[in-house]
């Protein structure tokens, strides 16, 4: 199921590249250029993300935010501006908004963003400590750090069970390697870096035995953990 993304800018010209780009890796936008029915538009399509430019004809992206979290206080919202002042930053996080980003900006900083904000999402409505997840034909026990596929079962030190559970909440997403090294050694280090190339090998003998579950390397940028 493709993620939908309500994607508000009143800039024409570049409101078609973002929108364009980000189909083109799968995303599902629904575009509006006019503050006045961005509200009606999210009522009828029920997206998974909202990405607001702040400066809109008719009403704000910080006065939609705040009628979007009358209605829904789960949904993320990014933030797409030209301000750097303080106190929008503040305004904006205190109103409900997740996440900002300065214009100008890349696709590649808009994507995982996006990702990162989906992520947090799903990571809250993560089973709890004891309970076990599917990833493809495995069963994942959390707390007792354990993956098991029908009789086979191995037992995982703690970063690797770290690396797995992080790599599942991010499945099919691309994954930076820096923000993976900084959630789970807590810096980018060299040495750290060559020890995530030894955990990602490891992961991917464990999970060898399902040949629908992959982790591909992105070169230059990380990885995605492919799982359907």
């Amino acid at each position: 199921m493709s993620i939908k993304v309500l994607y508000v800018e009143d800039e024409v010209f570049l409101g078609k590249i973002v929108k364009e780009t980000l189909e083109s890796r799968g995303f599902e936008v629904v575009m509006e250029t006019d503050g006045a029915d961005v509200l009606r538009t999210f009522e009828d399509e029920l997206p998974d993300i909202c990405v607001l430019d702040v400066m809109l004809p008719n009403k704000s992206g910080f006065e939609i935010a705040e009628d979007i979290r009358k209605i829904n206080d789960d949904i993320p919202i990014l933030f797409l501006t030209a301000k750097t002042q303080t106190e929008d930053l503040v305004h904006g996080f205190k109103i409900g908004g997740n996440d900002y980003i300065r214009k100008p900006f890349s696709m590649e900083e808009l994507i995982v963003r996006i990702e990162n904000a989906l992520r947090v999402k799903k990571e809250e409505n993560l089973p709890i400590s004891g309970e076990q997840i599917q990833i493809g034909e495995y069963e994942f026990q959390i707390n007792k750090q354990v993956l098991r596929k029908g009789s086979l079962e191995k037992k995982l030190s703690y970063r690797e069970s770290e690396l797995l559970k992080y790599l599942y909440l991010n499945s099919n997403a691309i994954i930076d390697r820096r923000e993976l090294l900084n959630h789970i050694w807590g810096n980018d280090s060299f040495f750290n870096s060559r020890n995530l190339d030894v955990y990602i090998t490891k992961i991917r003998s464990y999970l060898k035995e399902d040949p629908k579950l992959e982790i591909i390397t992105i070169k230059g940028v990380g990885y995605r953990f492919v799982t359907a």
